[in-house]
């Protein structure tokens, strides 16, 4: 008797053979209104296709991606398996539409998640100040930020980088947007955006953010009418009370941090964990938490992977001092070795936020102006795999809690 191969089964474990692009096949295949369930904790994060569509597998072998036929008893086989564990099966609905928050300039550094999407051929648009003050953000389901500094300090790059090309390129543009848009100065610009990003997630969206753009984000919010700036900044010194007068309540996830306003010390917040986390040094590894697929479903998402101790990588913020969380923040990956949290998850409003901190998972350490990172050359990382679950979660069908 035939078996009949019904379905495509893109493994997500070991045998797999480019983690990062099978993303980019699933993207693909819900495209085309193929259905697809993610298999939460099976095999790594494993995707079925309920197609055997030849359309389907020319995909997936052009791109390098490994997928296995499977027949009705595979499929039954596995069902079963997913019922009596630690697993679940969750639908993927639709295509979320994406937008990744970068400058119209060319930076001296690249974006990871930038470099994520193009390698997986996942596409996306590029969003600015102007754009978002102008409602873009309404048209998208997920919003990226990657390095940006929302208090109008510009990366605290001033003191080594003052005169170079790009820095004096990254001022100008940020004035002509404030000036464009009737604020008074960048900070008040940045502070603007800052609040419409909260009020996405808080009508239903999906932000996701990496290095020093969620700790900015929350110091910009908390710092509202005060004074943080110093001298190389905005002209005048900073209020000498101003970490007195942070509201922590207009925050997204961190709480009683201090922000740090001397212009030559790199770190924007004392909830930054970078110092403690580079000591470990670059054999250093995190450790990724495991869920409970049919409980903690959002969590299980964001977290499916084919290893749980991940490799270290550092950045302008490289994590956060687990005192520094909100209560309701739920920790998705923790740097035991520096008590900070590396990958963070929560619920506010309608909407979700995921944090991961760092620059670059495959580059320990990157620099101004270094060459980007290839993604041919890791076609298996697990840094980046935590990227990449994330432009799914708008389309999932979510189990509702119950009350």
């Amino acid at each position: 008797m035939l078996l009949l191969l019904s379905y495509i089964l893109v493994p997500m474990d070991e045998v797999q053979t480019d983690h990062l692009r099978a993303y980019g096949v699933i993207y693909w295949a819900i495209s085309r209104g193929y259905e697809v369930d993610w298999l939460l904790n099976y095999r790594g994060g494993s995707f079925l296709i309920y197609s055997n569509a030849p359309d389907i597998t020319r995909t997936a072998a052009a791109r390098g991606v490994y997928y296995e036929r499977i027949g009705e008893s595979k499929r039954a086989e596995i069902e079963t398996e997913i019922e009596n564990s630690n697993m679940a099966k969750v639908r993927l609905l639709s295509l979320p539409k994406l937008a990744v928050y970068a400058p119209k300039y060319a930076e001296p550094w690249d974006d990871a998640v930038r470099m994520a999407l193009d390698y997986a051929k996942i596409p996306y648009d590029l969003i600015w100040d102007g754009d978002i003050l102008e409602g873009a953000l309404k048209r998208y389901d997920w919003v990226h930020l990657h390095h940006e500094d929302f208090t109008g300090m510009y990366g605290k790059f001033w003191p080594s980088y003052a005169n170079a090309d790009w820095y004096k390129r990254m001022v100008a543009a940020s004035e002509e947007v404030a000036r464009r848009y009737g604020f008074k100065s960048v900070r008040d610009l940045k502070l603007a955006v800052a609040k419409r990003i909260k009020r996405f997630v808080a009508d239903g969206g999906y932000l996701f953010a990496m290095c020093s753009a969620p700790l900015t984000l929350d110091a910009a919010l908390a710092s509202e009418g005060v004074d943080i700036l110093d001298v190389p900044f905005d002209g005048d010194p900073p209020d000498p009370n101003a970490n007195s007068k942070l509201d922590y309540s207009k925050t997204l996830f961190a709480t009683n941090f201090r922000i740090i306003t001397n212009p030559y010390i790199y770190e924007h917040t004392d909830a930054d964990a970078t110092r403690d986390i580079a000591f470990l040094g670059p054999n250093a590894k995190f450790k990724l938490y495991e869920f409970a697929a049919k409980v903690d479903e959002i969590p299980a998402m964001l977290t499916q992977n084919h290893t749980h101790a991940i490799k270290e990588f550092l950045g302008q913020d490289s994590g956060v001092y687990l005192d520094k969380l909100k209560r309701h923040v739920v920790v998705l990956a923790v740097q035991p070795g520096a008590n900070a949290a590396k990958y963070v998850y929560a619920q506010y409003g309608r909407g979700f936020f995921s944090f991961y901190f760092g620059h670059d998972p495959e580059d320990y350490q990157h620099f101004v102006g270094e060459e980007p990172t290839d993604l041919s050359k890791h076609k298996h990382s697990p840094g980046y795999r935590l990227i990449l679950n994330n432009i799914f979660l708008p389309s999932a069908k979510k189990k509702k809690k119950k009350t």
